[in-house]
């Protein structure tokens, strides 16, 4: 029998940029991890179960100001940017190149909160002239989003569902929030323990598994939407698109 998905090497996948829109805001820094476990005795060890096998990471001058509220969070200033930065342009196509190396070999990409990293790199390939990631690989990618996989196997959970929150309920290091390459290691980390002690996910097959994420987001985006139009909020930035936002959805 072989051995289920998440015992395989995963690649994390993570950026940081200068604003929360995935579809206008711009790359900052960026991760991408092919990670692989390690095998220990004891579940106490968890916290170095997975260390990267191949490591690149990024910093861009995106090109405009870095509001301060994102500096704040991920800790690159527009000064630092333009001082330790590259062209955004070049960052860009050696993330998207590294990436489709690995959707290519067909090596499952773990991204928390999938919509916002792959739409926003698609937004960036776009506006540097730069092909499509799914084109450049010859596939498209195969997906694991923590955030939608711990939203269907623990739903009715109190509290906040953030990469860090996730970290604590699931027993997973965080090294330093908000820093992508942390960032895209922890989510490997969630990713493997929900496979764990969910049998019926650990065991899935990847192509059932990313096609039932599809099916999840769009449901818990339904109900998200619902519980906001009660409660008398917008909920017309609500979406159900997984893991990227089409482009059309820009015009429309």
């Amino acid at each position: 029998m072989s051995r289920p998905w998440h015992c395989w090497p995963l690649v994390g996948f993570d950026l940081e940029s200068t604003g929360v829109d995935p579809q206008v805001d711009r790359i900052v820094t960026a991760a991408v991890l092919r990670v692989g476990p390690q095998r220990w005795k004891s579940r106490e060890d968890n916290a170095s179960r997975w260390l990267a096998v191949d490591r690149f990471g990024w910093i861009a001058d995106p090109g405009v100001e870095i509001p301060e509220g994102a500096a704040a969070v991920h800790g690159i200033t527009t000064e630092r940017a333009r001082t330790m930065g590259r062209p955004a342009a070049r960052v860009v196509r050696e993330v998207g190149i590294a990436l489709a190396e690995h959707v290519a070999e067909g090596t499952p990409i773990v991204a928390m909160n999938a919509p916002y990293d792959f739409t926003m790199l698609d937004r960036e390939l776009e506006r540097h002239g730069y092909r499509p990631l799914a084109v450049q690989a010859g596939r498209e990618p195969v997906v694991v989003d923590p955030l939608v996989l711990d939203r269907q196997v623990d739903r009715y959970r109190r509290g906040k569902r953030t990469l860090t929150a996730l970290c604590g309920h699931y027993g997973v290091r965080l090294d330093g929030a908000h820093e992508a390459a942390a960032d895209a290691l922890a989510a490997v980390r969630v990713a493997y323990e929900i496979a764990e002690r969910h049998p019926a996910l650990g065991g899935a097959s990847l192509a059932d598994l990313h096609a039932a994420q599809v099916v999840w987001a769009g449901e818990q985006a339904d109900g998200l939407r619902q519980y906001l139009v009660r409660q008398g909020r917008d909920a017309s930035g609500v979406h159900g698109h997984w893991p990227l936002i089409p482009r059309q959805e820009v015009a429309s």
